[in-house]
């Protein structure tokens, strides 16, 4: 999520279009040059769709969250953004805070993506309750933003981590919109569609995505789902969880448990 990811300077728009523009024009030539960029377009495509077909055949990770744990610290903000140097004003997982008030009415704030808490700045007497929803991408096994994706620049692991590769990604901001989570960003370092990784990284040294690790309340459980022991597993299977707009069907692998019927 990004406080500017819809702000498009008119250089930056021009600079996209004639990417686009470039690499189909390189394809139509039918050159040796296009024949290249086309045969690596494709094999991206084959890397991405896995020669042995689709389904685990070793980790498939995912994340439950105990939303009642939720303290809205932030804690998991910034250790995000410590661990992927992600540009400030933008967040690769964020907190939202909901008050329920007496008639009905529904108050969502986000400040700062909750990465400095939450103050109390709402009238206590008339708020019947509130409550912490930490959000990430949802590492979707049938996501919207890898089928527009022209290049393959966004993808599906072996492992079930959807991941941007930037040396493929050309900018089209396609995924962005995409997404129905408002998981993704345009990186004003980089110059490429931006989002949660599950610190993968991490995951190849055996370690825990960064808010995992420093939540204090263990509201972030991960793990392997094909291992019936991993805490993953065993929180899904013992406790009533359910996904983000499961209508949409798309496969979302961040599991909630105590997730309320206001949360969008």
């Amino acid at each position: 999520m990004s406080e500017t990811q819809n702000e498009i300077t008119r250089k930056e728009a021009l600079g996209t279009i004639g990417r686009s523009v470039l690499l189909i024009a390189v394809g139509v030539a039918g050159g040796a040059g296009g024949i290249t960029v086309l045969q690596n377009v494709r094999t991206r495509m084959q890397l991405n769709q896995g020669a042995e077909g689709k389904g685990p055949s070793g980790p498939w990770y995912a994340m439950a969250i105990d939303v009642g744990k939720c303290i809205g610290c932030g804690m998991c903000v910034e250790a995000c953004a410590k661990e992927n140097d992600v540009p400030e004003g933008h967040y690769r997982t964020w907190i939202e805070r909901y008050a329920i008030k007496k008639d009905g009415t529904v108050l969502i704030s986000s400040p700062n993506g909750g990465i400095n808490g939450f103050e109390n700045d709402f009238d206590d007497t008339d708020v019947i309750r509130s409550f912490f929803v930490p959000k990430l991408c949802n590492h979707c096994d049938d996501s919207p933003c890898t089928q527009v994706c022209p290049v393959g620049a966004t993808f599906e692991t072996k492992d079930g981590v959807v991941i941007v590769d930037p040396g493929w990604c050309i900018g089209c901001r396609y995924c962005i919109q995409a997404c129905p989570y408002g998981s993704r960003f345009w990186n004003p370092k980089t110059k490429t569609a931006d989002k949660c990784t599950l610190c993968y990284h991490r995951l190849k040294e055996d370690k825990l995505p960064a808010c995992v690790e420093v939540c204090p309340t263990g509201a972030r459980i991960f793990g392997d789902t094909t291992d019936e022991n991993s805490p993953v597993s065993k929180f899904v299977r013992e406790n009533q969880t359910m996904v983000m707009k499961p209508h949409l069907k798309t496969g979302a692998k961040i599991q909630y448990k105590g997730l309320s019927k206001e949360v969008v």
